[in-house]
């Protein structure tokens, strides 16, 4: 098998670099896949290169050849500086928080965002000095009113978590970049398949590779990309830090994700379509909420921008209660009652924005739920979730 030049890689198409990064089997014995290298100690040859760390790798927590190949992977698709590897989405989160952020900065979060990334933003960041203000996230180039003299960042996350609206990213990017201020994303939903953040501008790229990168269910792993190598180092240098590192066994299985992404993402983002649109008709659902849907408010931006969509979305109910709700829930036989998603199984969760929202007022006026849509055969979800339709009217 020719090893291809850096160039020649370059060339290639989204799917064949998928398949390729992060592996060459002469390094690897001639097998496909590189090895899973576990280690914490490094054994130098002689004490003048131990002195000077003269070593790929000086210790476990500097990487290892295995995430050495995930982050390779990952960089064909974000297409920025570089790229690290955290041990959660959540951890991917923070971490550019920890390296960009300072005492006495300030910064605009989406109200919109990754609940666990607002308690973080509500619990730490102002034990730290910094100070945290939530916004709309269909402000657009309107954020630019918020700015202070202190502002350092803007947190960005489109589609939101649960809600999914669709932020425009290009004009806060434009916005924030006219005063020096860093736009940081939380890409998860689109994955940069749908999405080329760099490519927008923005900043600091994150994945909760739990989701759509490892496909399983199995890791849980986020990764940070850079735009600039600037960026990077000053990313880098927090990293090392804090000491974060990823286990190799989570990195081979992630990688081994990343493989079939696009392959997954064909299958789920239809079929994501279809069940929102037969959602759409049922009597029982007030609207769905998909921005790849023509009815969605944030459908043209969406468009504009965004070249795919994966398979989640929510739903609001026409008013009911919540122990009818729990009936239709508890009963599904196909659907996972999880906070996660991006696997290859059917997920669905009901939750309640309103109570933790400060920028922004939900109107819902009846209950709203998540669904992810995995891999099964949708006639049989359909029969499955018509039958929770029936327990909630009985409830009713």
């Amino acid at each position: 098998m020719k090893k291809l030049s850096k160039p020649e890689f370059a060339r290639l198409r989204e799917k064949t670099r998928l398949a390729l990064a992060g592996r060459d089997p002469s390094d690897s014995y001639g097998f496909v896949n590189p090895p899973i290298v576990r280690g914490s100690t490094v054994i130098y040859p002689n004490t003048e290169d131990f002195l000077v760390r003269k070593a790929r790798y000086s210790y476990g927590t500097s990487g290892s050849p295995t995430i050495d190949a995930l982050l390779a992977a990952v960089n064909t698709m974000e297409g920025g500086a570089g790229v690290l590897a955290c041990s959660s989405g959540l951890l991917a989160c923070t971490l550019p928080t920890l390296a960009f952020l300072r005492s006495g900065d300030h910064f605009l979060v989406t109200d919109s965002v990754y609940h666990p990334m607002r308690n973080f933003c509500e619990r730490m960041l102002p034990r730290y000095g910094v100070e945290v203000t939530y916004y709309d996230p269909l402000i657009g180039e309107g954020i630019a009113e918020l700015f202070k003299p202190n502002t350092r960042a803007v947190w960005t996350e489109s589609p939101g978590s649960q809600t999914l609206e669709v932020q425009d990213i290009p004009a806060i990017v434009t916005a924030a970049h006219a005063r020096d201020i860093m736009v940081m994303m939380d890409n998860t939903w689109a994955t940069p398949l749908f999405f080329d953040a760099h490519a927008f501008g923005v900043d600091v790229s994150v994945q909760a590779g739990t989701k759509y990168y490892a496909g399983h269910s199995d890791v849980l792993i986020g990764t940070v990309s850079a735009r600039t190598p600037e960026l990077y180092a000053q990313l880098k240098l927090t990293w090392d830090a804090l000491g974060v590192i990823i286990a190799a066994e989570d990195a081979y299985l992630t990688l081994r994700g990343i493989r079939t992404l696009a392959v997954r993402l064909k299958e789920q983002q239809p079929a994501g379509l279809e069940m929102a649109n037969w959602l759409a008709e049922r009597p029982e659902v007030a609207r769905v909420i998909h921005p790849a849907l023509p009815t969605d408010p944030g459908h043209a931006l969406w468009k504009r921008d965004f070249t795919g969509a994966c398979s989640l979305f929510s739903i609001e109910l026409e008013p009911v209660s919540m122990t009818a709700v729990a009936a239709m829930l508890d009963g599904l036989a196909l659907f996972g009652m999880g906070a996660s998603w991006g696997g290859y199984e059917s997920l669905v969760l009901p939750f309640d924005c309103k109570r933790y929202r400060t920028a922004t007022k939900p109107g819902f006026k009846g209950p709203t739920i998540r669904f992810h849509i995995g891999l099964e055969d949708l006639e049989d979800l359909k029969e499955d979730l018509d039958a929770g339709f029936a327990r909630l009217r009985a409830a009713s």
